[in-house]
C-alpha cells in the first residue's frame, strides 16, 4: 500500500494571519515586498527575471481592471451577476502562467483572470453573466472548460480528463480550481479518490479565500485544508496565495510531478476574497471590517509593486504602461458587453446535444408554435 504525505514542510512565517496562523505556508515575497530565499522553491522560479516580474504585474493589473469593470457593469444593470476576484489575482496569475497551452483547465465561476490569460476574449467573459449564452467560449480553442457554477463538480471532470491523458500517453497535465467551501462537497473528495487511485496528472488547486459565502473556513475545517489531501494519498502544499512567485513555484513543482508520472498534487493557496461572494452578496453583514483591513495590507499587487520598486523597475513609464493595458482591456470588455446582441428564443435549444435528437426537436417545434401565438402582439 502506497502512502504519500506532504511534499515539504514549508518555512514558517510569523506574519501569516490566515485562518490557521500557527500552520506554515510557502512564501517567497513578504507583504512589504522583500524577496526571501527558499532552498526548496527558489529553483522553480530561477527564470523569472525583472522583465517577467513586470509581465506578472501587468497580468494582475489587467485582471483586477476586468473585475472592477465587470462589477460596475453589473451595478449598472448590464450583467445579471458577477463573481469578483478582487484580492485573488496572485493565485490565479501565478498558477495559470505556469501552464503550457496543451494543459487543460477546469475552473469554477471565479477564474475569470485565468480565462483571460488562456486567451478568452474579454467580451466572451461576459456572455454567461449577461444571460446571452450557457457558455462563453469554446473549451477546445483555449483548453479551458466553461464556467462551472455547481460547487466542486469540475474536480470530477478534471480527474476524468487526467485519466484520459494517461491513456493517451502524453505528458500534459490538468488543473482544477475550486474554493475552500468546495472541499466539503462529495465531488471534490471523490475526485481525489479517483486521481490517487489512478495516479492521474491533475492538480487540485484550492483557492482558500477564507469565506464560503458567509461561513468562515474555520467552521468547516478544523485543520488547514491542505492537510486533508495526504489522507487520500495525495501530496499537498500550503502556499501564500497573495505571493505570485510562491504560487508559481508550487504550481510548477506540481506540474513537474504530474508530467513525470508521479500523479496528483493538492495546492492550498491561502488568500482572501476582498469583495463580496458575488454582486448579490453583502459581506458587511457577516465580515469584520478589521479583518478586511488586515488582509488589505497583504494585497498581491502592492506586494509585487514593492518588489519592483526595490529593483528600480517600477518606473513612471512602466506604471503608465500597466494602466494603459488595463484600461484598454476594460474598454474592450465594456464595448463588447454593451454591443452584445440578445439571443433568439430558439437559441436555448442550441448545443444541448452534440448530435440531432428527436425528443429535443419535438420540444423546439412545440416551442416555436407557442411563440407564433404571440405574433403581432406588439401591434394590438
Amino acid at each position: 500500500m502506497r502512502i504519500q504525505v506532504s511534499l515539504h514542510t514549508p518555512v514558517r512565517h510569523p506574519e501569516n494571519s490566515g485562518s490557521f496562523p500557527t500552520d506554515p505556508y510557502v512564501q517567497l515575497v513578504t507583504p512589504d515586498g522583500l524577496r526571501t530565499p527558499d532552498p526548496l522553491y527558489d529553483r522553480w522560479i530561477e527564470d523569472i527575471d525583472g522583465a517577467r516580474l513586470q509581465e506578472l504585474y501587468i497580468d494582475m493589473a489587467v485582471i483586477r481592471r476586468i473585475d472592477t469593470e465587470a462589477t460596475a457593469l453589473q451595478r449598472q444593470g448590464e450583467l445579471g451577476l458577477w463573481p469578483p476576484l478582487l484580492g485573488q489575482e496572485a493565485a490565479q496569475i501565478g498558477s495559470v502562467r505556469s501552464l503550457r497551452s496543451s494543459d487543460f483547465v477546469f475552473p469554477s465561476y471565479r477564474e475569470n483572470g485565468v480565462a483571460y490569460c488562456r486567451g478568452v476574449e474579454p467580451g466572451d467573459l461576459m456572455k454567461v453573466w449577461r444571460g446571452n449564452a450557457g457558455a462563453g467560449w469554446d473549451p477546445y480553442q483555449v483548453n479551458m472548460a466553461p464556467t462551472q457554477v455547481i460547487i466542486g463538480a469540475q474536480a470530477l471532470h478534471a480527474a476524468g480528463y487526467a485519466m484520459g491523458i494517461t491513456r493517451d500517453g502524453t505528458d500534459d497535465a490538468v488543473i482544477s480550481y475550486f474554493g475552500d467551501g468546495a472541499t466539503s462537497q462529495g465531488d471534490v473528495n471523490e475526485a481525489m479518490v479517483f486521481a490517487a487511485s489512478f495516479n492521474s496528472p491533475v492538480i487540485f488547486f484550492c483557492t482558500n479565500n477564507q469565506w464560503a459565502i458567509s461561513e468562515p473556513v474555520t467552521l468547516q475545517a478544523q485543520v488547514p485544508i491542505a492537510n486533508r489531501a495526504p489522507g487520500f494519498g495525495i501530496p499537498s502544499i500550503r502556499v501564500d496565495g497573495n505571493d505570485v512567485l510562491a504560487v508559481m513555484a508550487a504550481t510548477r513543482e506540481a506540474l513537474d510531478r504530474a508530467r513525470s508520472g508521479n500523479g496528483p498534487t493538492f495546492i492550498e493557496a491561502v488568500t482572501y476574497r476582498m469583495g463580496p461572494h458575488t454582486t448579490a452578496d453583502d459581506p458587511t453583514r457577516y465580515r469584520d471590517s478589521a479583518e478586511l483591513e488586515r488582509w488589505r495590507l497583504k494585497d498581491p499587487l502592492t506586494r509585487l509593486q514593492a518588489l519592483l520598486v526595490s529593483m528600480d523597475l517600477f518606473t513612471e513609464e512602466f506604471a503608465a504602461e500597466a494602466a494603459r493595458r488595463a484600461d484598454d482591456v476594460a474598454a474592450e470588455l465594456r464595448a463588447a458587453c454593451l454591443g452584445m446582441p440578445d439571443p433568439l428564443p430558439a437559441d436555448v435549444f442550441a448545443h444541448v446535444y452534440s448530435e440531432p435528437h428527436s425528443w429535443l426537436d419535438r420540444q423546439q417545434e412545440q416551442y416555436s408554435r407557442y411563440l407564433s401565438g404571440f405574433a403581432g402582439e406588439e401591434n394590438r
